[in-house]
């Protein structure tokens, strides 16, 4: 049975990772925010503290009941998003690497996608294409072995990259077989320095300015044949099972990524809807209209209290979602469940945030209408509502559904 009680190490990590968001991280998001650019001494001060590292992620990695993570990122989020996301963005690198590669492969390059408190570094996870988001099974980046020089050669382009062209450590997903489409991809490691590899465009964007987003230029990247993620041995075997029997049985290696981070996803946008709400709810006890705190007409409290709920609902979806990961697996997409209500309640918590504090509230002298717009990018990053509902709907239903 799932207990969701935190213990006394866990209610210690949240205090700390509170602490500073509230310190360090929501002071400081309305100027990264305005000046829409990576945040590095505030994800300096969290390397200091311990909070951006590897050895972060693999403890909260490896708490058995998967809620160590969703607590803390719901935290870092509540401090402000754009900084939250700068702070956690290395960790989709390290997680396409610990689910893809080998046991070596990990302890080789999780640690370089943060290197340490003295000279920090930056890991992205490139998946997504000019011509393929929703649709990965259509990317076409291209991965050719050359088997003279035990070299794969990467080329394509990559879009919408958290930390792309600024990373370290690059994780690309490429399709080897591109006649197999999704079954035919593969993840490699682009090491630091790799002749080839540039930046495309940064992107100007609605929200989490703070975060840096950029395209990837991949042109005739060669990388060693160690940097194929899992090994070659391993993705023949695949490739030959994908070829003979239609299907190899095996994830796709973005998917993969994707299914074990969306509770992840799902507590940001929860961390923001939070805060949203919470700064709604004092507001509307001391801003007074016809006689009386706001809070007291039902227009407003009525409104609180669904915000309230929609809150405590996702947060349940999100904690369940992280405890099966750990216990079981999913059975009917509760990963995706999670990430489509907290990523929806985001969305409607900050807007309605919005409507009680009125004109204030949409000027950037409040910070209501910043969580409006970093709140929006959850419906649409690592998977758009509409794909959870997809695959929730294949998973309650045994069908493919298209």
């Amino acid at each position: 049975m799932a207990d969701f009680s935190l213990n006394d190490d866990q209610l210690q990590i949240q205090k700390w990772v509170h602490d500073f968001a509230e310190n360090v991280i929501r002071p400081a998001g309305h100027e990264w925010d305005e000046r829409e650019e990576f945040p590095y001494p505030i994800v300096q001060q969290a390397a200091e503290i311990g909070l951006y590292g590897w050895e972060f992620l693999m403890n909260t990695f490896s708490d058995p009941t998967g809620l160590t993570l969703p607590v803390c990122i719901e935290e870092l989020f509540w401090g402000d998003a754009g900084i939250g996301m700068a702070i956690m963005g290395s960790a989709l690198a390290a997680a396409g690497i610990s689910g893809n590669g080998t046991p070596e492969q990990v302890m080789e390059w999780v640690p370089q996608c943060y290197g340490d408190a003295k000279d920090i570094k930056l890991g992205a996870f490139c998946v997504s294409e000019p011509d393929a988001g929703s649709d990965v099974s259509s990317l076409r980046t291209r991965a050719v072995y050359d088997e003279a020089n035990d070299e794969w050669v990467l080329n394509g382009t990559k879009a919408w990259i958290t930390n792309g062209g600024i990373a370290d450590v690059h994780v690309v997903v490429a399709a080897v077989d591109p006649e197999l489409k999704g079954r035919g991809q593969a993840s490699f490691i682009v090491p630091p320095g790799t002749k080839g590899l540039s930046q495309g465009q940064k992107y100007l964007k609605h929200g989490i300015k703070a975060s840096h987003t950029a395209e990837v230029v991949l042109d005739d990247v060669r990388i060693p044949g160690s940097c194929l993620l899992g090994g070659k041995e391993k993705l023949d075997a695949k490739l030959a099972r994908a070829r003979e029997r239609g299907s190899s049985g095996e994830k796709q290696p973005a998917m993969a990524t994707f299914e074990a981070t969306r509770p992840s996803v799902g507590a940001q946008a929860l961390g923001i809807a939070r805060a949203a709400y919470e700064y709604a709810l004092e507001y509307a006890k001391e801003r007074k209209a016809f006689g009386k705190p706001i809070i007291q007409h039902q227009a407003i409290a009525f409104k609180l209290a669904n915000m309230a709920t929609e809150i405590d609902a996702s947060r349940l979806l999100i904690w369940r979602a992280a405890w099966l990961a750990r216990n079981g697996g999913f059975k009917n997409g509760e990963g995706s469940m999670s990430k489509y209500k907290a990523s929806e309640v985001a969305v409607r918590v900050t807007e309605d945030a919005i409507q009680i504090l009125g004109g204030y509230g949409y000027t950037r002298e409040y910070p209501v209408e910043r969580w409006h717009r970093d709140a929006k990018i959850h419906t649409i990053f690592e998977g758009t509502s509409e794909i959870q509902q997809l695959v929730i709907a294949r998973a309650i239903s045994g069908m493919r559904i298209e």
